[in-house]
């Protein structure tokens, strides 16, 4: 069956002398994977719409039970040339992209999640921001349902400031004594109260008027480092663009 949808190309991996797995967010999919025929033998259009962060319209051919359908068109809208040329703004969308590809499940439609990403994309055009990056990383986490939980103790809902990795949540003083595994209480990130306000500002806002926020390198820090440590114990592992960028000390985590 033929399907046609609006893609974001989060990656693409050589496939023989002159093939493509390309991987997809797509509006009305999701995230899929595409088997392209060929793009790399000549200097075409179609293999210049498979760069990683072009937009285009594609076309793809799927039969029943097949796991990797065909890509046979791919036009594009916007390619967003730009933030790959800049090594340091491709970083930090590498890291998005690839923070992306882990958490969403394939086939599944996320539409929220992906006019996220075309939003961030074209605001990182005027400004290729952390700030953004992060925005991207809150706002994501929202509507995949992994946000960590700061706004009161998981557990009774009193104010708290010391975020515990394992847990997902903040805790507070009088939980914390109530946890049964040493294991649980290690990996603690202390957070300030201006940080926290932060956070739910930026989950509650819309992405376009995140702009204007000021942040101050310390408040950002924390919260950086607050998402940084809950996606790789998500996860279970780094996010190797991250790593690839700065050298993080891991967190102990018991999280399953």
């Amino acid at each position: 069956m033929l399907h046609r949808t609006e893609g974001i190309v989060l990656k693409n991996t050589p496939y023989g002398e002159a093939d493509l797995l390309v991987t997809f967010l797509t509006k009305d999919f999701g995230l899929i994977n595409t088997f392209a025929k060929s793009p790399r033998k000549v200097k075409s259009r179609f293999g210049s719409s498979l760069e990683p962060l072009t937009y285009s319209r594609i076309s793809f051919w799927a039969k029943e039970h097949t796991s990797l359908p065909r890509l046979t068109q791919s036009d594009i809208i916007k390619p967003f040339q730009e933030l790959r040329e800049n090594f340091s703004c491709f970083l930090r969308l590498s890291e998005i992209a690839e923070l992306t590809c882990n958490f969403l499940p394939e086939g599944e439609a996320n539409i929220g999640v992906f006019f996220l990403l075309k939003k961030i994309m074209e605001m990182m055009q005027s400004s290729c921001s952390a700030l953004n990056a992060l925005v991207y990383k809150i706002k994501f986490l929202e509507l995949t349902g992994y946000a960590p939980r700061l706004k009161g103790c998981a557990r009774c809902g009193r104010s708290g400031q010391g975020f515990y990795v394992s847990q997902g949540s903040v805790i507070c003083g009088a939980c914390l004594d109530k946890l049964d595994e040493v294991s649980d209480k290690k990996g603690v990130v202390t957070l300030s109260a201006g940080s926290i306000r932060l956070y739910e500002t930026l989950k509650a806002w819309d992405v376009s008027k995140t702009a204007r926020i000021k942040v101050s390198e310390n408040m950002f820090s924390e919260l950086s480092g607050m998402l940084d440590a809950h996606i790789e114990c998500t996860l279970s592992r780094p996010i190797r663009t991250k790593t690839f960028r700065k050298e993080t000390v891991p967190f102990p985590c018991s999280r399953v």
